[in-house]
């Protein structure tokens, strides 16, 4: 398993439409690994394969809490519903925070590391990290739906007040 580099704004591949997966292999599956890895190292709580150079279909989510980390394999977003704005980060632009508006609840269905379908719900927090990491694999940056930047120190002002 390797740390790998997460590529930053502005690159080409970050906005790059990615490819379907269609092998399912040891390949994919040292690929997951590596991207756990490499997130957890930044200490991110999603990853998408675009930000580590690979225009596939793979992103993953992991929000601790003693959840599995979320693994999705050509995901598609099936249902989706409300709606609230919540301040965002991502690890391709280091120190930009943003509120962005996304849907409380998510419906997704995805394929495993095996290649098995599954069909995936969440709410709130884990339905904003899933739908982030999706739109990467659309070429699709948070920067582009922020409605207003948040400065780093406004947002370690509110961290400290939810404390």
């Amino acid at each position: 398993m390797a740390i790998l580099e997460i590529i930053t704004h502005p690159n080409d591949v970050l906005t790059t439409k990615c490819k379907e997966v269609k092998v399912f292999d040891k390949k994919l599956a040292a690929l997951l690994d590596d991207m756990y890895d490499t997130m957890v190292a930044a200490d991110g709580i999603g990853l998408a394969a675009p930000q580590i150079g690979e225009t596939i279909q793979v992103a993953i989510v992991d929000l601790g809490e003693g959840q599995e980390v979320i693994e999705m394999i050509n995901p598609e977003v099936v249902e989706i519903g409300g709606s609230e704005i919540e301040v965002e980060g991502c690890l391709s632009f280091p120190d930009i925070y943003g509120e962005v508006e996304r849907p409380f609840y998510v419906k997704v269905e995805a394929q495993d590391r095996d290649g098995a379908l599954y069909e995936l719900e969440a709410e709130d927090y884990e339905a904003r990290a899933i739908l982030h990491e999706i739109d990467h694999l659309q070429g699709v940056l948070f920067t582009s739906k922020i409605i207003r930047y948040i400065d780093l120190e406004e947002l370690e002002n509110a961290e400290e007040e939810e404390a």
